[in-house]
């Protein structure tokens, strides 16, 4: 008899079924009996364990009655007599302890945590965790004992989700983890395992989030500092050590001698490569030693990819730059090079043959840039580099293959037994290739062995008279992969040679149109190995791919259209409350876009016009706005200089994204009326090609919808704070806030917010600016825009550090070097270090904020966003090198900054430079020009800044020497001087000069 605890109390008869137990006294009786079995419990013990402290009057003799009726019904039930003992000592439930659930799962807990292999001890684990079925002891009994079993089975959900994370199911854990996380809020395992779920998603600013909340809520509620597993955690994710996105095997791993090879060569050599034909293992073999490897491990597949560099940054969670404050993109390679050069990292390049020339170059880039690189390859072909150790995938050991045959059978074929002999046969017939293997063994389940082995034995009879100068693993492999297809019925192989149209594999729903063939046929190509399922999605191996593809019909056009659908439907998502689900799924068909894309390119211009605008905002948010230039050149040469008819705005954008182009574009820009995609107006404003009375033209024509209007007051916010009307810029920037908030549009609010926070900071409003701070953060974390969190992190120190809180500042600067530095950004790494370089100064370190300060000029050199930077960066060292007595360095610098800000319109980096210019010359005790220029900073910017400490040390020097009335005065005077005058005026070298 088997009895059950972890959950509603049970007992069951050897068959399954359950016995009658009567109420909640007898069930709680028998779990406290089934907690010791096989050990005497004393009276007091189960009177205690029913009753608690309060036991009623007559408890002993209630408990004999009781146990009495237990023993009846458990005999009623089948269970033999003397199964509930009596002895002095007390009762005893005599049953081994394997027939109770709870030990049953201890005894696995037990041997889950001794085991070193993660599948193993996942496998363990879940046979555990299994055994619950609800509360232990269903709430009848001993209330401690029922919360310190809860306590195990949390600690071995935990146990359970570190083997799951080690094997790179990262992306399916983090659903499991918000909830658990969000049921236990304190619990700073969960937290951290949660954190090591997203990053390894590539959402590495959500993880980012999470820190921050728990160690917050920890300090409110605990006064407690986060634990040494959480912070291991934030350090990595800091660190940003790429994800682990290892693919998970369908299917075991059948060893091979190879594999030792492999592990002692990576050890040894900084670049390796497995070559072999296709079906021979290479991409198993490369998952087995990933998964083995103890450090960082990224896997990026190459077979459905010709832009190598993007693939790899997508692998890598990296982005070319942020979302929030968009740049030029910069070069992949450089981006790549910049993110891995402090890192320990092995790389896995999976099926490189087809791009083999770009790989090389990439490979060769990195490993030079990037010291702790080290790169695993999988090809039919050498790359070609100095250095590289080849390590060859032969045919498995005849042992090996034969043992892969019978395994992957007894899948197909329960119970059934392959003749030994016939295996033999087929295993030598194929050489000893696992992917040949795999399609004969799949055969069993309408073919007997004997069978297979005569079948082949006839087929490769034949095949040994035709073509001779092929390699012969790839004729026994293309021999075996035709005599499979050769078995499918019709309607099998029409599906599987559509299905070859699929660059990235396919849910269910996009095969059924695009290859007009319903479910049940795809069901037999996957019981007879064409085609792989993982649960969510359809995928074909890229040799009986290309093999399928050589056979079937032509679907590219409809691929295509559906694919343009697809794009068109998540368009508008991208735009609000869905924003997060339309990213996702965008991403996942990532390499069916773009492939539809070149396809379309070069047969179906105009299709391919329109899927490009209709990915515009995708490949925005996800800050991989380079990828589109291919496709755009592509699509220009193809249509060449005129837009189609009603595709003036498709056109413009993919102008927009090509690399160059003599198309005047300005006459098709006057034909627009309304824009359909309102994001244009962004775009031509970061556009090299922008002109302002275009620009202007264009922000007239965005569009009347609420996304629309809620995109339009940022840009009228942004011109209006550039020119100073900040009152007007706080309007705007609250009524897009309010408008992207109703729409559920994190990349909106996330913009209006940081700048409501910077208005908040200038007005000494500490605690709104660290609320607005804190949700763009969080937003930003939510859309995994990790280079804009970093550079959130930066503006929520300067606010920081100016609300007199150095060491919150620091932290924040810190955490946002070290993003930076990972995610190969410099500008953000600059402003960090300049952040730092103002704490040195403002404790009077002057000497280690000039070296912070010299550190970080010559990082912000991008041509949009790095020009407020340079401005900051700039001025502090101007206040550094006044600080120091060096006057004239100190003009220059500031001067250097008035140029920057001029050059880029932004007059509150105006203003800031003026600031400085007025310390200078309160420095040279020319007090009155100095009052004056702080007033004309003030007008200039439009607002004072409230805690500046470098102004109001010059305000209070300047107003000691001059009096408070002549200050007045003259800062009145200043800052009444209309901006347009100041800026002609102090744009002059020789007025900054003090001439």
């Amino acid at each position: 008899m088997q009895f059950a605890i972890l959950g509603p109390v049970e007992a069951r008869r050897s068959d399954g079924t359950p016995v009658a137990l009567g109420g909640p006294q007898l069930r709680g009786l028998l779990a406290l009996l089934a907690l010791d079995a096989g050990r005497v419990i004393s009276a007091d013990r189960l009177i205690d364990g029913l009753h608690g402290d309060h036991p009623p009057d007559g408890a002993a003799d209630a408990l004999q009655s009781q146990v009495s009726r237990l023993r009846r019904r458990l005999r009623d039930g089948g269970a033999p007599d003397g199964l509930v003992e009596f002895t002095p000592a007390g009762y005893r439930l005599a049953v081994d302890p394997e027939n109770v659930d709870v030990h049953r799962f201890d005894r696995l807990v037990t041997q889950a945590r001794d085991t070193p292999d993660p599948a193993a001890r996942l496998d363990l684990l879940d046979r555990a965790l299994a055994l619950w079925r609800g509360p232990a002891l269903d709430g009848l009994a001993d209330p401690p004992t029922a919360a310190r079993l809860a306590e195990l089975r949390l600690a071995a959900t935990e146990d359970r989700v570190d083997a799951a994370l080690a094997l790179g199911d990262h992306d399916r854990l983090v659903a499991e983890l918000r909830a658990l996380t969000a049921e236990h809020p304190l619990r700073e395992r969960l937290a951290a395992q949660l954190m090591r779920a997203l990053h390894g998603s590539g959402r590495s600013a959500e993880a980012l989030t999470v820190f921050a909340e728990v160690r917050e809520r920890l300090a409110e509620e605990l006064g407690a500092d986060p634990s040494a597993d959480l912070t291991d955690a934030h350090a990595a994710v800091l660190r940003a050590a790429p994800a682990r996105r290892v693919p998970v095997p369908l299917t075991g791993f059948v060893g091979r001698v190879e594999l030792d090879r492999l592990t002692a060569a990576l050890r040894d050599a900084r670049l390796v490569t497995l070559t072999g034909p296709g079906g021979a293992g290479k991409t198993r073999l490369a998952v087995e030693a990933a998964v083995r490897e103890r450090g960082d491990v990224c896997f990026a597949e190459l077979a459905a990819t010709t832009e190598v560099a993007h693939a790899v940054l997508a692998a890598l969670g990296l982005r070319e730059q942020g979302v929030l404050a968009p740049g030029a993109p910069p070069d992949p390679v450089e981006r790549l090079a910049a993110g891995l050069a402090d890192r320990s990292v092995l790389l896995v390049l999976d099926n490189c043959e087809h791009v083999v020339a770009e790989t090389a170059r990439l490979v060769r880039r990195l490993l030079g840039a990037c010291p702790g690189l080290r790169v695993l390859a999988t090809s039919r072909e050498a790359l070609g580099l100095t250095g590289e150790t080849l390590v060859p995938v032969g045919a498995l050991s005849a042992e090996a293959a034969e043992r892969l045959f019978t395994e992957r059978a007894a899948a197909v074929a329960l119970g059934a037994v392959p003749d030994p002999a016939a295996v033999t046969r087929i295993c030598a017939a194929l050489d000893g290739l696992p992917l040949a293997i795999e399609l004969a063994a799949a055969r069993l389940r309408s073919l007997s062995a004997d069978d297979v082995a005569a079948r082949l034995g006839d087929r490769f009879g034949l095949l040994s008279r035709g073509d001779r100068s092929a390699e012969p693993r790839h004729r026994t492999l293309r021999g075996v992969v035709e005599w499979s297809w050769d078995l499918l019925d019709p309607a099998e192989r029409r599906l599987a040679g559509r299905f070859a149209g699929f660059a990235g594999g396919a849910r269910l729903d996009a095969v059924e149109r695009v290859c007009e063939v319903s479910g049940d046929v795809l069901t037999g190509l996957v019981e007879k190995s064409f085609v792989e399922f993982d649960g969510a999605r359809y995928r074909m191996l890229e040799t009986i791919r290309a093999f399928c593809a050589e056979q079937g019909d032509d679907c590219r056009a409809a691929h295509a259209k559906y694919f343009l659908d697809i794009a068109r439907e998540a368009e508008p998502k991208l735009r609000g409350a869905d924003q997060l689900t339309a990213l996702a799924e965008l991403t996942a068909e990532h390499a069916d876009l773009h492939a539809a894309l070149r396809w379309s390119a070069e047969h179906e211009p105009e299709l391919a016009l329109r899927l490009v605008a209709a990915l515009t905002w995708y490949w925005w948010l996800r800050g991989l706005r380079s990828e589109a230039t291919p496709f755009a050149d592509a699509v220009l040469a193809a249509i060449g200089a005129e837009p189609p008819p009603g595709l003036a705005e498709e056109y413009v954008l993919c102008v927009i994204h090509a690399s160059a182009t003599d198309v005047e574009i300005e006459p098709i820009l006057r034909t627009l009326h309304r824009l359909r995609y309102p994001y244009l107006f962004l775009l031509w404003a970061f556009s090299p090609r922008a002109k302002a009375k275009e620009g202007e033209r264009l922000a007239g024509l965005i569009g009347d919808d609420a996304w629309s209007r809620a995109f339009a007051r940022i840009g009228d916010g942004l011109g209006a704070q550039y020119q100073g009307r900040i009152a007007e810029a706080e309007t705007h920037f609250s009524e897009a806030l309010q408008g992207f908030r109703e729409l559920g549009d994190r990349w909106g609010a996330a913009s209006a917010l940081e700048k409501l926070a910077e208005f908040a900071d200038w007005r000494g409003d500490h605690a709104r600016f660290r609320e607005l701070m804190d949700e763009s953060v969080r937003l930003a974390g939510e859309l995994s825009a990790f280079e804009d969190a970093a550079d959130l992190l930066c503006r929520r120190a300067d606010g920081v550090l100016r609300a007199g809180d150095p060491d919150a500042a620091r932290a924040d600067y810190e955490a946002a070097a070290e993003q930076a530095r990972a995610a190969g950004t410099p500008v953000t790494l600059a402003r960090a270090r300049g952040g730092l370089g103002e704490i040195a100064r403002r404790a009077g370190d002057l000497a280690a904020a000039r070296r912070w300060y010299a550190a970080a000029v010559g990082l912000a050199v991008d041509p949009v966003t790095g020009g407020e930077t340079r401005i900051r960066l700039h001025t502090g060292f101007g206040w550094t090198a006044a600080a120091e007595g060096h006057l004239d360095e100190a003009t220059e610098l500031h001067q250097e900054a008035l140029a920057t800000a001029l050059e880029h319109a932004n007059l509150p980096g105006a203003a800031q430079a003026v600031e400085g210019l007025a310390g200078v010359l309160a420095g040279r005790a020319e007090d009155d020009r100095a009052a004056f220029l702080l007033g004309v900073a003030v007008g200039l910017r439009g607002a004072p800044v409230t805690g500046d400490p470098d102004v109001a040390a010059v305000t209070a020097q300047v107003r000691a020497r001059i009096g408070a009335d002549a200050y007045a005065e003259a800062f009145a005077r200043g800052r009444e001087m209309p901006p347009e005058q100041a800026l002609s005026e102090f744009g002059q070298r020789r007025f900054a000069l003090g001439s």
